[in-house]
């Protein structure tokens, strides 16, 4: 499968969850903390109907034909910082694994880029697991530097 005139980006819609849930579970880190179950716990539904309503947020699935084989969210956030630059945070960016190594994960960060242009960002930032190696490279590999040190804490 070629990106090339095959892949289409639209806004998540709800019967996408469970593909969307599926690839956030489809390696080591998410099996432990996503639920892929039918139906989905009622969680998801409302996390997605909170992104949906923020104009500010947005999920985001890439289609080759009718098929989701790509998906990610970006926030848009306004801040004071490099003269009062709009950022673009991208999360949860994923492939289905039997599409992975095809292209399709830099159309969709080309998708991205082109997008958070249109949309007033002057920087694009994401963080990746430390144990996501292979993930580095693919962004290292687009143009991201790791400039920053990430650091996350669990609530309870």
């Amino acid at each position: 499968m070629s990106p090339e005139g095959t892949l289409s980006f639209r806004a998540a819609r709800r019967e996408d969850l469970p593909a969307i849930v599926a690839m956030l579970a489809d390696d080591a880190l998410g099996a432990v903390r996503e639920r892929v179950e039918t139906p989905l716990p009622r969680s998801y539904d409302d996390a997605f109907e909170a992104i949906e309503r923020n104009p500010d947020n947005e999920l985001v699935v890439a289609c080759a034909g009718d098929r989701v084989v790509g998906a990610l969210q970006l926030t848009f956030i306004p801040g004071l910082s490099h003269q009062g630059a709009w950022r673009c945070l991208i999360e949860s960016v994923r492939v289905v694994a039997d599409a992975r190594g095809r292209g399709i994960g830099q159309a969709m960060m080309a998708w991205v880029m082109a997008h958070a242009r249109e949309r007033g960002a002057r920087i694009v930032q994401l963080t990746t697991h430390n144990s996501r190696d292979d993930a580095q490279r693919f962004y290292r590999r687009l143009g991201f530097e790791a400039s920053h040190v990430g650091m996350k804490r669990t609530l309870d």
